[in-house]
C-alpha cells in the first residue's frame, strides 16, 4: 500500500470517528431541546436540574470533537485542501451546537420560575409546536450532515421559516395577555 493510500484511509477513520462523535452531539441538543420544552411546560424543575447538569456533557464533547479535528490537522500528513474541508466545516458546526445546547440549558433554567403556569394555552401551545419544530430541525440537520446532503438547504430554511412564524405568533399572544412584563421579556 503505498503513502498515500495509507493517508487517505487515516483520513477516513478520523474522519469516521469524528462525524459519530459529531452526530452524538446533534442528538444531544435535539433530544435536550425537546426535554427542555417538556419541563419548562411542566414546571419539572427535576428534569430542569437534570438537563442544566448535563450542559456540561455538551461543552465537554464539543472540545472533545475540536481538539481530534485539531489533532488531525496538526499532527497529520499534508493533504490536499478537499480532504481537509470536512474537517473545517466541524470546526465550524460544533460550537454552533454548543451554542443550541446552551439554549436547552436557558430555556430550563426558566422552569423553576413557574412561567409557563402564567401563560395563556394557546401560549403554551405555541411553545411546544416551537419546541417540536426546533426538534425537527436538529434531527434534518443531523441526517444533512450524516448523508452530506447538500440539497438540504431549503428544506431547513422551511423549517426556520415555520419557527420564525411561531415566534412572531407567539409574541403577539404575549403582548395581547395579562401577564407581567418581566415574564413577557424572558418569554421572549
Amino acid at each position: 500500500m503505498s503513502r498515500g493510500q495509507q493517508t487517505a484511509i487515516t483520513i477516513e477513520a478520523a474522519l469516521v470517528e469524528i462525524d459519530e462523535r459529531v452526530l452524538h452531539l446533534f442528538a444531544m441538543v435535539s433530544e435536550g431541546l425537546g426535554a427542555a420544552t417538556a419541563a419548562f411546560l411542566a414546571g419539572d424543575c427535576d428534569v430542569a436540574r437534570r438537563l442544566v447538569a448535563a450542559d456540561v456533557n455538551v461543552d465537554s464533547l464539543e472540545i472533545a470533537i475540536e481538539d481530534l479535528v485539531h489533532n488531525r490537522l496538526v499532527r497529520g500528513p499534508t493533504v490536499a485542501i478537499d480532504v481537509l474541508l470536512p474537517f473545517v466545516a466541524i470546526l465550524r458546526i460544533v460550537p454552533e451546537l454548543e451554542r443550541s445546547g446552551d439554549l436547552v440549558e436557558h430555556i430550563t433554567l426558566r422552569t423553576p420560575q413557574g412561567m409557563a403556569e402564567q401563560l395563556s394555552p394557546r401560549a403554551r401551545g405555541l411553545i411546544l409546536e416551537m419546541g417540536e419544530v426546533g426538534v425537527d430541525m436538529w434531527r434534518a440537520a443531523a441526517d444533512t450532515y450524516a448523508e452530506r446532503d447538500l440539497e438540504a438547504a431549503t428544506r431547513l430554511r422551511v423549517l426556520d421559516d415555520h419557527l420564525d412564524d411561531l415566534h412572531v405568533r407567539l409574541s403577539a399572544e404575549l403582548a395581547q395577555n395579562d401577564i407581567s412584563t418581566s415574564v413577557a421579556i424572558e418569554m421572549g
